[in-house]
């Protein structure tokens, strides 16, 4: 009659036993899971990375570009251009200048302008570098310009 009990209180202590320590390791498990926008957890949303952004004090490309300005000059004259500047010879004939030798890319022809060489009109050409710049050669040229600039 002794052993019955312990046939009885046996599996339930051990089933008892068993069903607590699930509880905790789920428990646990559920603990340790990555918080949404962590480092263990990399899928973030568009508005994490622009509120991230905005503490950074940076800006997310919402803003305007810079206007463009029709510059026109005469024979002789010279627009040149800060670091970072776009121009587009619309009228006239121009060439290229450069105080440190290097050239001037053109993005529509895809090719490196040389100084001294002319200037296609309605090409845009961008300026990486201060020191750049367009002489024009005929009696009147209209320049488009994005960017900062000086006429000489």
């Amino acid at each position: 009659m002794k052993k019955r009990p312990f046939y009885i209180i046996a599996p339930i202590v051990l089933s008892a036993t068993v069903i607590m320590g699930s509880a905790f390791s789920l428990k646990s498990q559920a603990n340790s899971a990555a918080q949404p926008g962590s480092a263990d957890d990399p899928v973030v949303t568009k508005s994490y990375v622009d509120e991230q952004i905005r503490n950074m004090g940076g800006d997310s490309g919402g803003g305007q570009a810079a206007s463009i300005i029709v510059v026109t000059l005469t024979k002789g004259q010279t627009l040149v251009a800060n670091s970072g500047a776009e121009f587009i010879l619309r009228v006239g004939q121009a060439t290229a200048m450069s105080i440190d030798g290097n050239g001037i890319p053109d993005v529509t022809l895809g090719k490196d302008i040389v100084k001294g060489a002319q200037i296609s009109k309605n090409s845009l050409l961008i300026f990486p570098g201060a020191g750049r710049g367009i002489t024009v050669q005929s009696d009147k040229a209209i320049v488009m310009v994005r960017g900062g600039y000086t006429v000489q």
